[in-house]
């Protein structure tokens, strides 16, 4: 007489649905899975253009951000080297108020234009300075971040014209500086500061 016996270890097996249930979940976790790893990666990202300089008691970073293919945001941070320092306004004119003061001014040129209105973090202030009747629109004292939303009208070189002057009500005022050129790239791939 022979004897059946079954495995100690052996699992029992499921219904036929269930297994056939299983196998599609399983298969659709399978192609799921394939199909974002192939051809669903995004690009890898650009990093963000980016320079900074320094002239007359000022550190100016550019950036620019969100750049896709012909428009992007240029962000410029002016911080002033020495506490107690402040800007002027970007509305400040050209030459001052009453031959006081100059500009905060970010202006691209060449290849790349502004696409809307500049946008400044901080706001405007007045004050008076000895010799001057009007009020003087300032910043306050520190870093002042301008944002500018840009665009590319071709491939090519362009530039972007900084000015600025920084002043403290107890030690005076830095030299100004007017139109001072940062380059600029709008090629293949993408928009880079420095010339090609």
């Amino acid at each position: 007489m022979t004897r059946h016996t079954t495995p100690a270890h052996s699992a029992p097996l499921l219904p036929r649905t269930a297994r056939a249930r299983l196998a599609w979940a399983v298969a659709g976790l399978l192609a799921a899975a394939s199909l974002t790893g192939c051809g669903q990666e995004s690009a890898p990202q650009r990093p963000a253009a980016v320079t900074e300089f320094n002239e007359n008691g000022v550190t100016v970073r550019l950036s620019v951000s969100d750049w896709d293919a012909s428009a992007g945001t240029l962000v410029v941070t002016f911080t002033p080297d020495e506490a107690g320092f402040h800007l002027y306004s970007t509305a400040l004119p050209a030459q001052g108020i009453e031959g006081v003061g100059r500009p905060t001014e970010v202006r691209p040129t060449g290849s790349v234009t502004s696409a809307g209105e500049m946008t400044v973090d901080k706001p405007v202030r007045t004050i008076k300075v000895p010799g001057v009747t009007s009020a003087v629109p300032v910043y306050p004292d520190g870093p002042v971040t301008v944002t500018l939303p840009i665009r590319a009208t071709a491939p090519g070189e362009a530039k972007v014209l900084i000015g600025y002057a920084s002043c403290s009500s107890t030690e005076g005022c830095t030299i100004p500086v007017a139109d001072r050129a940062v380059a600029l790239r709008n090629g293949t791939d993408g928009l880079s500061f420095g010339a090609a």
